[in-house]
């Protein structure tokens, strides 16, 4: 094996994990969102502690640590449906960009 393949492969390397970092921050940028007039991240976490309330209004703080009255049910479905979405669409890309390594 030559210099030129090893810094071929190299880059190559550095490429794909300069990529998977950017797909990450792209996706996890896309999980915000605003509602009842706060600014929410969807995250596992925030999805399973607006389960434990059903359907009733409850404070919250929001992602700058404003307390928001929201309804919990509306929130969880706001979230839950982003979560799905935008995990989807990154498990696609993620996909497409396995292929290419």
């Amino acid at each position: 094996m030559d210099t030129n393949d090893l810094v071929v492969q190299a880059r190559s390397r550095f490429d794909h994990a300069a990529a998977k970092r950017v797909l990450k921050e792209k996706y996890e940028a896309r999980m915000l969102f605003a509602h009842a007039g706060g600014m929410f991240k969807s995250t596992p976490e925030m999805i399973s502690f607006l389960s434990l309330y059903g359907d009733c209004r409850i404070v919250v703080k929001d992602l700058y640590d404003t307390p928001v009255e929201v309804n919990a049910k509306d929130l969880i479905d706001e979230m839950q449906k982003k979560w799905y979405e935008q995990m989807n669409a990154w498990l696609v890309e993620w996909a497409e960009l396995q292929k290419q390594r």
